[in-house]
């Protein structure tokens, strides 16, 4: 299977720039993967179409400001993303004009903070930061990383709305944009209709995000990602599962930990690591049904989806979507996959 054959014609003007209004007030395209049947919505109406009883599983990850700038030490603009924390203080970043950081260079931030490059990692730079940093500064002085198809800076709101209601822990570079829809009165909305919510935590990093460069699906490697599992939500799946419940995992995040941590018909409490690629032919063990955004063409995360529904459907429901002028990508419309 090739990479071309999960490309789709979308106009620029319904990649969504900014999220709406007010938090959950996206629209909701249903499909029937079984039948093919789809069915327009909006967020708001989302319990009346989940199975009663359904587990759903949230990825809890916050995403940090990881987009930080900074200067040369002849006084040009600098700009690294952030990616991870690595042992001994150093930190693992994406590197706009990365030919250019190359190991020995350094560079000033806010603060004070002074970095140099230590090494290269493949696409990556690794850096050491003097002082180390902490969270604090960068929550002080680190900005959102919003994606590349948001063709603006970020601003004030962003750090809330880029962000659910349910994020936790700090450590994503981007958000697990399906749970962006989901508000306080939703949730409870959700329980009422007898279902479960359930948490995991996977750190978004560049295995989610960064596009596919070969044409052929097989020559395609994730970068590794971090997650856990609680014994709790191990507990609250085994429950479903005994019950004869459907899993829901809200986000391609919530699948791939999902399914990463299923051995033996359970979940495997506490940390791991994935580079799960998961493209049509995967046979799926732990997710019944997906709710998520609308993907980038080409990327892993419509394989994902293509994967669950099958390529021709999705496809077919992605051309409807942009007949109906659905929002697309992080701060657009939902799709609910029964």
């Amino acid at each position: 299977m090739k990479t071309s054959d999960f490309e789709f014609e979308l106009p620029d003007e319904l990649i969504a720039q900014y999220p709406t209004p007010e938090r959950g007030g996206s629209r909701l395209f249903v499909l029937d993967r079984a039948s093919g049947a789809t069915t327009h919505a909006k967020v708001a109406e989302l319990p009346a179409y989940l199975p009663e009883g359904a587990l759903l599983v949230f990825n809890d990850s916050k995403v940090r400001k990881a987009r930080i700038y900074g200067e040369t030490e002849a006084g040009g603009k600098a700009e690294f993303l952030l990616v991870r924390k690595l042992p001994d203080g150093l930190w693992s970043c994406m590197a706009v004009k990365a030919k250019k950081r190359v190991p020995g260079s350094r560079y000033r931030f806010a603060e004070g903070r002074v970095a140099s490059v230590v090494r290269e990692d493949g696409e990556l730079r690794v850096l050491s930061f003097e002082p180390e940093l902490d969270e604090d500064w960068i929550e002080r002085n680190g900005h959102i990383p919003l994606p590349p198809y948001v063709k603006r800076e970020d601003g004030a709101f962003d750090a809330e709305r880029y962000q659910t209601v349910l994020a936790a822990t700090p450590g994503s570079v981007a958000a697990p944009t399906a749970g962006l829809h989901f508000t306080g009165a939703l949730l409870d909305a959700i329980r009422a209709r007898g279902c479960e919510l359930a948490r995991v935590t996977l750190h978004v990093g560049l295995g989610t995000f960064l596009p596919v460069r070969v044409e052929e699906l097989e020559d395609h490697r994730m970068h590794e990602e971090e997650y856990t599992v609680s014994a709790e939500t191990a507990a609250a799946f085994a429950r479903a599962r005994s019950e004869g419940r459907p899993v829901v995992a809200v986000g391609t995040t919530s699948v791939r930990t999902l399914e990463s941590a299923w051995a033996d018909g359970a979940l495997r409490v506490g940390d791991g690591a994935t580079s799960i690629f998961i493209y049509p032919g995967y046979r799926f063990r732990a997710v019944d049904r997906l709710f998520t955004n609308f993907h980038t063409p080409g990327s892993t995360l419509l394989m994902l989806v293509s994967a669950f529904a099958g390529r021709e459907r999705i496809l077919a429901a992605y051309a409807e979507a942009v007949r109906e002028r659905y929002r697309f990508f992080s701060y657009g419309d939902a799709m609910l996959i029964l």
